[in-house]
This record gives structure tokens, sequence and C-alpha cells, in this order.
């Protein structure tokens, strides 16, 4: 009989030991963090997800457990070039560590490249999937070519610049006599 588990709360041990495996489609809507950075309709919107445990040996120790998780979306964000809504591909895969405690999982984290998360009867797939697809959103979203001509200008004609104020000591140089004659 094969397991069930849920992704809001995965015992990560009991599913890398057996090669667990949890997908899902779920609207937008189910992540309020992430529906936040979303411009726009939001119905059809949906985040894509799966989820793969696995325990991988290692000379002279116990066994690691991994989990790879796989995330996807596509929102509407603002270019930030013409300010017009750009359709997004926000794409996660990644590969996590899980460590016994914290102060095991500091340490491994430090010493190493990928993610070392602390090992839950009780962990929460689902935010990790949220905090994942936000980590991997745009820092600048912005069209490959906008739609619409973009005004690249420095200046702009309509802004009034201040006058200059007169320096104090033109005033000065108009009371200089000339005393050469």
């Amino acid at each position: 009989m094969k397991k069930e588990f849920s992704a809001r709360h995965l015992d990560v041990l009991v599913f890398a030991r057996t090669d667990g495996v949890l997908t899902g489609q779920e609207p937008l809507s189910a992540f309020k963090r992430l529906k936040q950075e979303a411009q726009g309709p939001l119905e059809a919107l949906t985040v894509t997800w799966s989820a793969h445990g696995e325990m991988r040996p290692v000379d002279g120790g116990p066994d690691e457990v991994w989990l790879h998780v796989l995330a996807q979306t596509r929102l509407p964000l603002v270019c930030q070039r013409c300010m017009a809504p750009v359709d997004t591909q926000v794409v996660s895969d990644r590969w996590f560590r899980f460590a016994p405690d914290e102060a095991t999982a500091a340490v491994l984290d430090e010493a190493s490249e990928e993610d070392v998360l602390v090992l839950s009867g009780t962990f929460d797939l689902h935010e990790l999937v949220e905090d994942e697809l936000l980590m991997s959103l745009p820092m600048v979203p912005l069209h490959e070519r906008c739609p619409v001509d973009v005004k690249l200008a420095v200046a702009d004609p309509d802004f009034e610049a201040p006058e200059a104020k007169p320096s104090p000591f033109a005033k000065l140089a108009s009371l200089r006599v000339d005393k050469s004659g």
C-alpha cells in the first residue's frame, strides 16, 4: 500500500525513505504572498508544482534526506520600462538537503552550495513552493520588446527647471569703479 502525503504537513523523512512523489496544480489564490505580486485578473492563473524525496547514501555516515522541488507559474507583472503589463514565466527548480536539527543545518548550509533545511514531521511543502517562486521573480520585469514606444529621455521638457540664482559677486562687480582713467 502506498503512503498518502500532504503538502501542508509533510513528514520529509518518511517521504524520502519511500521515494515519495507529490504533484499539484492549484489556483494562484491559494498562494497569498505570490498573488500580491500579480497585476491583473487572477482567476485563470495556476501554480503547478512537484516534489520528489530521496535518500542518498553517504560514505561512513547515515543516508542524507533530499527533496527536489519544481514549481512554475505565469504571472502578469508590470514592465519597468514601459509600465504596461508583461506576462512573465516564473520557474523554480531546486534541490534541498535536510539535517536533523538547526545547529547541523547551519553548519552544513555554510559548507555547501545547496540549501539545507531542518527535518520536520510536519514540513509545509506548500509554503516552500511559494517561497521559491517568490525568490524566482525577476527583480526588474521587462518585455523583450515593449508593445509601445518607450520615451527614453533624460530630461522632460514639461518639467520646469528652477531659475538660476544670481551670483552675489555679480552685484559687487557692478559696483567696482574703473580706476584706470
